[in-house]
Order: structure tokens, then C-alpha cells, then sequence
């Protein structure tokens, strides 16, 4: 099988509001479009030139541009971008918060398969076209949403408040020190942003007491236990990957390049009650998350000991406490030891988010499997500015779709 490598991105300032800034998704696209090619090299004519052999393609991941832009047909879309995409192969990939994931594993798979030496993936959503309540409907299609959407204020954090209420249920851990727990999660979430000059909640702020202080007007319960500082952003932005094959790395003689080394794909109940029953008779809440993670671990010939750093889809704090155990950080039960430790801090052994995860650097849903994926490769790269890890070989993401139902993980590292 052909090798995938990373050429390089971008992603767009996740602080900035388009539609107060008079601009569309057209605008959007262009800027990520154009400043993900500059870092990997490439030109609009590098395009057309690779197009007239058909060996470059594009790959939209979005959620739901229907809903917040009014706008379907997202592939076609980046034809109005630049004339050198006007012929190219072109379509939109859509799994809920795991859009783009899925455009990165249609891009991989026709890498690895020689069908094309270049793939382009951008990944985008524009939230903040609506109010939030609308927004948060919008949301709801991402779950079953006869049953768990309609009518119902912000389902997601509702949905995500009653993976807590299991945690705790399935290993009778302590409260208190499950809800601590959480807190500290967000605490190094935002934490971490302050350090990534394109985090949305760079210039905001939080601490544990701050974070532990549920229900007070600072910090409103919004679903169930969790409260606003358990949630992630609602936000604007697009991520752009571009990959290309071995054959393309050696003719243009790339030195050090960023190799994608396996994936996880695994589908769960679209139900949240159905998955809840699903994980009866297995140690995690999570089992098909689990099994992603393995299937990654399997492909790459890699173990949890080898990944040096994570980026996980920490929508809510609960489900980042979540992946800790599905990434085989600890023993499912566990978790709060390697939160309370210091372990998945930024300066711990095995750090999560670096960037500032969904909660610190924000989640335009259909762009964050593509963001965490450009920063799994700017870390091994050492392009994480501001945020660079001292030790970046090989780094894990968890993207998920809905509640936990469409699961991608992939590990990138350096071409040993």
C-alpha cells in the first residue's frame, strides 16, 4: 500500500466572526484555501498543472451548511474558490462533528490506493449565523432527532451531561472527584488555548474554581451536571490538510515528512440509550470508541506507549474523560488518575489537547476532525507555535460524530 504523507495546512483564526465581519463562506474558503497551499508548497497553477494528469483531488468535509448558510453542493462550492479547481474531482463528505474525518479517510484511501498524488481536504461549518438556541436545534440533527432533538433547548449538552450520570453509574466513581475531575479538564483545555495564536478562547479566562463553581451565574448548569465551562465553542472556521503520495514526497525531494501511520473507524448505536446498553457487558462506556482506538493501534503496529501526545473531541468534558481510558492512558474507572496526576497536562507524559481541544481552541464542527488532524501534524512537524511539545514523534486523534456514534481515529508520526 502507498504511503500518505502531510504536506502541510492551515486553519483560520477560530476567534473571528464572519458574518460581523461582512464576509461569507466563499471569503472563508478562499483565505483557508489559499494559505493552507502556501505552507504545503503549492500554487493554484501546481492545481491545474496536476489536474490536466487527473492526479489531485478535493475533499469537503461540512455538517450542516443547508441549515447555517443555506448552501448544499459543497464540493462544486470550491470551484468558485479559484478557476484551477474548475475540473477537478471534487465532493462533500458529512458524519456530524466527524465531517471532515471522513474527507481525511476518502483522501487516504485514494493516496494509499495510487489514484491520486495530491489530495486536498478543507474542513468548515459557520455557526454564528444564527442565535445559539437555533444553533443548538441545528445541533440536534447530529443526534436521532425525532427522539433526542426536537424540542428539546441545547440537546447535546443534555446528551453529554447523561454520559456523566453513566460514568459514574458504570464504576461508582466518587462525585466529587468525578466533577473535580471535569473541571480540571477545562482548566488545561483553556489553558492550553492561551497559547495557540488561533484558539478561540485565547483571551479568556478560567481557572479551577472558576470551573468547579457549577450553577453560580458565572456558570450556569446548561445540561444536566455539566455547566458552560464543560462545553465547547460555537464557532466559526475552516482546516485545510493536504496529503500527498510517495511518489509525489520523493519527486520534489521533501526531507522529514509527516507520515499518517493508521486509522480507526467504528460506528455506534445512532441512540444514546442504545449505546448505553450496548456497553453492559463491556469495561467502557464507550466500546465502540474503544474499538476505534484499537484498530488504529493495530494498523500502525503502535501501542499507547509509543503515542507521545493526543488531540481528542472534547466537545464536553465528559467526553475527553472518556477517551482516556479508550486511548489506554489508564484502566476504564480510572481516568481522574491521570487528570489528577498531571499526566495529560501540557507538560505531563502523555498530553491531551495541546492546541486547547474543542473547549479552548473552538469547534466549527465540520472542520474539527481536520483541525486536530493538521495539529497532530504540525506537532511532529515542530510547527506548533506557541504550543510545541518537546517530545512530538507520534500523536493520536479521537474525532467523534453525534453522541459518540461515528468514531475516526488517526495517528500521525514521523517517517521512521
Amino acid at each position: 500500500m502507498i504511503k500518505t504523507y502531510i504536506l502541510g495546512g492551515a486553519q483560520t483564526d477560530f476567534e473571528r466572526n464572519w458574518s460581523k465581519e461582512g464576509k461569507g463562506v466563499v471569503a472563508l474558503l478562499k483565505e483557508a484555501m489559499t494559505d493552507g497551499l502556501q505552507d504545503a508548497g503549492l500554487s493554484y497553477e501546481d492545481i491545474i498543472e496536476l489536474n490536466k494528469d487527473n492526479r489531485i483531488a478535493c475533499y469537503v468535509g461540512n455538517f450542516i451548511a443547508e441549515q447555517y448558510v443555506n448552501q448544499g453542493h459543497l464540493g462544486a462550492l470550491l470551484t468558485e474558490i479559484n478557476p484551477a479547481f474548475y475540473g477537478v474531482p471534487s465532493a462533500r463528505y458529512e458524519a456530524a462533528c466527524a465531517s471532515s474525518s471522513v474527507a481525511l479517510d476518502a483522501a487516504i484511501t485514494k493516496i494509499s490506493n495510487g489514484d491520486y498524488d495530491v489530495a486536498i481536504v478543507v474542513g468548515w461549518e459557520l455557526m454564528k449565523t444564527v442565535d445559539s438556541k437555533t444553533g443548538g436545534d441545528f445541533l440536534g440533527y447530529a443526534a436521532y432527532y425525532e427522539t433526542e432533538g426536537k424540542g428539546i433547548e441545547f440537546p447535546f449538552p443534555k446528551l453529554f451531561g447523561k454520559l456523566a450520570d453513566e460514568i459514574i453509574k458504570k464504576y461508582g466513581t466518587d462525585e466529587k472527584r468525578f466533577m473535580d475531575a471535569l473541571a480540571k479538564i477545562s482548566v488545561i483545555n483553556y489553558s492550553n488555548g492561551k497559547r495557540n495564536p488561533n484558539a478561540q478562547t485565547r483571551k479568556w479566562f478560567m481557572d479551577q474554581n472558576q470551573a468547579e463553581s457549577r450553577g453560580m451565574d458565572t456558570n450556569p448548569f446548561i445540561g444536566g451536571r455539566l455547566a458552560v465551562s464543560d462545553c465547547s465553542q460555537v464557532t466559526d472556521g475552516a482546516t485545510v490538510v493536504v496529503l500527498a503520495s510517495e511518489k509525489y514526497v520523493e519527486k520534489h525531494t521533501i526531507k522529514n515528512a509527516v507520515i499518517v501511520k493508521g486509522y480507526g473507524h467504528r460506528t455506534a448505536p445512532m441512540l444514546f440509550e442504545k449505546k448505553m446498553e450496548d456497553n453492559k457487558d463491556s469495561e467502557y462506556v464507550l466500546p465502540w470508541t474503544r474499538q476505534a482506538v484499537l484498530d488504529a493501534y493495530r494498523r500502525s503496529g503502535l501501542t499507547v506507549d509509543d503515542i507521545d501526545f493526543f488531540e481528542t473531541h472534547d466537545c464536553f468534558t465528559s467526553s475527553e474523560y472518556a477517551a482516556i481510558s479508550a486511548f489506554g492512558i489508564t484502566e476504564p474507572g480510572k481516568e481522574y488518575e491521570a487528570v489528577e496526576s498531571g499526566m495529560i497536562a501540557l507538560d505531563g507524559t502523555k498530553p491531551i489537547n495541546p492546541s486547547g481541544g474543542l473547549i479552548g481552541c473552538g469547534h466549527p464542527v465540520g472542520a474539527s476532525g481536520a483541525r486536530m488532524f493538521l495539529d497532530l501534524y504540525k506537532q511532529v512537524a515542530g510547527k506548533a507555535e506557541g504550543y510545541q511539545l518537546k517530545k512530538a514523534n507520534n500523536g493520536m486523534m479521537l474525532n467523534i460524530g453525534g453522541s459518540a456514534t461515528t468514531n475516526y481515529v488517526f495517528i500521525v508520526g514521523k517517517d521512521e
